[in-house]
């Protein structure tokens, strides 16, 4: 790994602790974000010649509270002072408001400011899309990925909601027992979209997309021991748990994309599978089935199949037909068109496919799925012509190189087809 590399995964990986923490001391986004930036500059200076720190977070949340700090004080110099007491009495107060964060029921800086950024004062793209932004410390073009929206309109989002909290003072407070009932559901969008953000980006199961899906299942669970008898929850947290069991046997040797029907199963996690499984039949018994707990069910499906050809694609057909009918996207349904494939055919398949083009036209598991599907049943230059559109969106090189060997096959045996189901 290259000087700048390892610097660079300390960084993004140390992010949200670090964002966490500065906003919870300066209760002031941008300059929160201004403290987090200093910080990283100088440890670009100083990381190459010390090396890195035991803790990259703890440095970076020292370093950048005392560069906020210095912002302060030079700006303080064109203001008056505000009284003596008030001055003296600033350790106090930040004891006394650290005391009342740490007690309450839940003590993680990066997940209070999940909740803090789904305030209701803000519309829910632009709640989710804040924080992915400042949580994370994704891209606008990965966020926009995410909202399967163009960079532009993203960056407009974002701009918004920023200007939205400065010029309405949206408060960064603790939000009671009640709020956070209310912002549950946007703050598990939260965490999806970054373990989803994770999982598409993985080169291989190391670096800094690891790292996001790690941090996500953290989250997850510190989520379900906020609110342990929430099935939605319970089935986010073992749908993340069974997507990322299989990281270590998604990619081969060479960093090539290996489809589900072709993994190791010997590779996948059995710990987690396990784990995911208890959760999952405990949300059942609830019997409030939700998107997370249905998507959770398809994943364990998988999991449970000894091979490839016992995979039971009837009842993951009937699953995703019951998550059109809660939570209808045209995604769903591309998904769903996988197992129709698998039971139907791919003419049954592309007829479910088709429609689609005009909501996923800037797709790539749309792209690679159609082309695949066109292959299958001859038609070649429209498959080609799918294939070089997939290359065009695809998000890493391990997806464009799949796609380019599915180009060079053309003219010779069918090849697998592009699961967009098995990498969501």
């Amino acid at each position: 790994m290259t000087e700048t590399a390892w610097i660079d995964l300390a960084l993004v990986s140390a992010r949200p602790q670090a964002m966490g923490a500065l906003l919870r001391y300066f209760r002031n986004l941008d300059q929160a974000e201004e403290a987090f930036q200093e910080a990283c500059i100088r440890a670009l200076k100083t990381w190459p010649r010390t090396g890195p720190p035991r803790d990259a977070a703890a440095w970076l949340i020292f370093v950048g509270r005392n560069s906020g700090i210095d912002q302060v004080r030079r700006r303080s110099r064109e203001t008056a002072l505000p009284p003596e007491e008030l001055l003296s009495d600033l350790e106090d107060r930040e004891g006394e408001l650290a005391d009342r964060l740490d007690g309450s029921h839940y003590r993680d800086d990066i997940l209070r400011l999940l909740f803090v950024c789904s305030n209701p004062a803000l519309p829910a793209t632009q709640q989710i899309a804040l924080a992915l932004r400042i949580v994370s410390g994704l891209s606008v073009r990965q966020i926009a990925r995410a909202f399967l929206v163009s960079e532009a309109a993203m960056e407009q989002r974002i701009t918004r909601a920023k200007a939205r909290v400065a010029a309405a003072g949206i408060p960064f407070e603790t939000p009671d027992a009640a709020d956070r009932a209310e912002r549950l559901a946007a703050v598990a969008t939260m965490i999806y979209l970054v373990f989803n953000e994770g999982y598409s980006a993985m080169n291989g199961p190391e670096g800094v997309s690891a790292d996001l899906c790690d941090e996500a299942i953290r989250l997850s669970r510190l989520l379900l021991r906020l609110f342990p008898a929430e099935p939605e929850i319970m089935g986010l947290t073992a749908l993340l748990l069974l997507q990322h069991s299989r990281a270590r046997a998604r990619f081969d040797a060479d960093g090539a994309i290996v489809l589900l029907d072709d993994q190791d199963r010997r590779l996948w996690s059995r710990p987690k599978i396990t784990e995911a499984l208890a959760m999952i039949d405990k949300a059942m018994r609830h019997r409030r089935p939700g998107p997370y707990q249905i998507q959770a069910a398809i994943a364990a499906l998988h999991a449970r199949a000894k091979s490839p050809e016992e995979t039971d694609w009837q009842e993951i057909d009937l699953l995703y037909r019951a998550l059109e009918r809660l939570q209808p996207s045209p995604v769903v349904t591309l998904n769903r068109a996988v197992a129709v494939s698998k039971r139907e055919g791919p003419e049954a398949a592309l007829a479910l496919v088709e429609p689609l083009g005009d909501r996923l036209s800037g797709y790539f598991y749309y792209h690679g799925l159609r082309g695949a599907l066109l292959k299958q049943i001859g038609r070649r230059s429209e498959a080609r012509v799918a294939f070089d559109r997939a290359i065009a969106l695809a998000t890493n090189a391990a997806e464009a190189a799949y796609i380019r060997m599915q180009l060079d096959r053309l003219d010779g045996e069918a090849a697998p087809a592009v699961v967009a189901e098995e990498e969501q």
